[in-house]
């Protein structure tokens, strides 16, 4: 018998396109890795909150270099990013609270659309620089996705429960208890320890600590996803 497979969880806010990139990165490999992958959907303005961080849009020169440097990154990625127009108001101001619970709401009844729902998110807000505050607009992520009408429409009416709310706080209060102070953070369950690694530049570590092959950020046996 082979190993069981390792744990891995990503934190991730859909609000982050660095997080988009680790996300696709450990998409792509959960096949080829001998892991196992739970998505973690999670609210970064809680992280920041919990750490005093701040968000690189309020570092001038931080927010300058993200505009040079998502577009390299989709491109070695082979990820559709694109800034959007009005980027301090995607970052700043309208957030991403109410796609984040909606994710949640996913995770804890249809885990297995939670994968195709969040890319759908990225793909609006960062590749075709499109609204996901309201509702139509999360229903229209979640269609896109594959979700049927009657079941996007059911979780977007949970999205100011109790037990969502409470269930993206308590995700959120897990990753800061292992030490994130942005987002993505990937938090590797082997041999008895934990370790949380930080951003979408850390997957080459990531296969050391696992002891797998690191084939770049889109392996040679990956067929395209996007």
């Amino acid at each position: 018998m082979g190993l069981a497979p390792r744990t891995l969880e990503l934190f991730y806010d859909v609000l982050s396109p660095y997080s988009w990139l680790g996300f696709e990165v450990l998409c792509r490999y959960q096949h080829l890795w001998n892991i196992k992958l739970q998505l973690r959907p999670t609210l970064i303005a809680g992280v920041m909150n919990d750490s005093g961080n701040k968000p690189p849009a309020l570092v001038p020169r931080k927010g300058l270099y993200m505009s040079k440097d998502l577009p390299l990154l989709g491109q070695q990625f082979q990820v559709p990013i694109s800034m959007p127009k009005d980027f301090f108001g995607v970052i700043l101001k309208k957030g991403t609270i109410n796609a984040m619970r909606f994710l949640t709401a996913v995770s804890m009844e249809q885990p297995e659309m939670l994968e195709k729902v969040s890319r759908e998110l990225w793909m609006r807000a960062w590749s075709r620089d499109e609204d996901i505050t309201e509702s139509q607009s999360i229903l229209a992520a979640a269609q896109k996705a594959g979700m049927a009408t009657e079941q996007a429409q059911n979780f977007l009416e949970k999205i100011n429960t109790a037990q969502v709310k409470d269930k993206l706080k308590e995700t959120t209060e897990a990753a800061c208890k292992y030490g994130a102070f942005g987002l993505p953070v990937t938090v590797a369950h082997v041999d008895g320890k934990t370790h949380m690694l930080f951003g979408s530049d850390r997957m080459e570590l990531l296969a050391y600590l696992l002891g797998e092959k690191w084939m770049g950020p889109v392996p040679t046996t990956q067929c395209a996803r996007l």
